[in-house]
């Protein structure tokens, strides 16, 4: 009998691992080389790829690691690594309406593209960033644009990783932009600037900032709801708050007492599942604002996403 599970990294635990959401029950881990962080899946939810990031946080000095991991989603087993070197710090990772992989190399400020990468050995094609330390990107459905997040340049850059000859266009949304959401429509930008205590809506046709707002304090990461709803992490004030996606106000607010590190959505039910640094994913219904149960993880839950095995 299928049942909904949530596929989780668990970042301290150095592994990736299989829950049940009902019971909480982790029903299976894969071990994984030390520090995986993000991870996408394709459209079929065959197979999860994972970054090798290499290092516990971007704060952390050191090479980090410059693989990806392929993983069988429904054996359990790692398929193989796929070795990016000299592309290191492997973070964002985001995949296209035709199933085609991009991954972020924050020491190199590099776009990688795998059009196959289901058997594809190396990148098909790299572009430079335009920014430093570019940690996470958003991807429109098509792949033809990303849109970097430069922690250290404190920029957001518009690069084509099709287009050979594009030059990235750079906008300055606050101090240390980190989290990021594409509206529906994808003519906006949500971002979060950590420094700053800002959210920013950028123009991603002109790449202006339309719109800026207070945020609480540290917010990390912007997810969007699909009601259009902006849910917030805020790290510094252990809390998630929700936004109107037109004013950037606050119309809700969840004091958490543990430090959000990622937050997925169910596919279908009004549910979240938000990554706590107290090793627990809180199972929040999103429409009561409301924490209906915690289930207990491994060290560091990180990026999650739920699908029916």
């Amino acid at each position: 009998m299928s049942r909904d599970t949530l596929l989780l990294v668990e970042k301290c635990a150095h592994c990736f691992s299989w829950y049940d959401i009902e019971s909480g029950e982790r029903l299976r881990s894969l071990k994984l080389p030390e520090f995986p962080h993000e991870f996408v899946t394709d459209r079929d939810e065959r197979y999860a790829y994972v970054g090798h990031y290499g290092v516990e946080t971007s704060g952390h000095v050191g090479p980090g690691g410059h693989s990806i991991l392929q993983i069988d989603i429904r054996s359990a087993q790692l398929v193989r690594s796929i070795d990016l070197f000299p592309f290191n710090r492997l973070h964002g990772l985001q995949i296209d309406a035709r199933d085609r992989l991009y991954a972020l190399s924050e020491e190199k400020a590099t776009l990688l593209v795998l059009p196959r990468p289901d058997v594809d050995t190396a990148p098909a094609r790299a572009v430079p960033s335009g920014g430093i330390k570019s940690h996470l990107f958003a991807l429109t459905r098509d792949g033809s644009t990303a849109f970097c997040m430069n922690l250290l340049s404190h920029t957001v850059t518009k690069v084509r990783p099709w287009e050979p000859l594009f030059q990235p266009v750079a906008c300055h949304p606050g101090q240390k932009p980190e989290g990021y959401s594409l509206s529906a429509d994808e003519q906006t930008l949500y971002v979060s600037n950590r420094w700053s205590n800002t959210l920013a809506a950028i123009d991603t046709g002109t790449m202006t900032v339309r719109l800026s707002a207070p945020s609480r304090e540290d917010v990390t990461r912007i997810y969007r709801a699909r009601d259009g709803r902006l849910f917030t992490s805020n790290y510094g004030d252990r809390s998630l708050s929700v936004v109107d996606p037109v004013t950037l106000q606050e119309t809700g607010y969840l004091k958490l007492g543990a430090r959000a590190i990622a937050l997925s959505f169910h596919p279908a039910k009004p549910l979240a599942f938000i990554s706590l640094d107290d090793d627990r994913i809180a199972v929040l219904d999103i429409d009561a604002l409301r924490i209906v149960r915690f289930i207990a993880t491994q060290s560091e839950p990180d990026v999650s996403k739920v699908v029916l095995l």
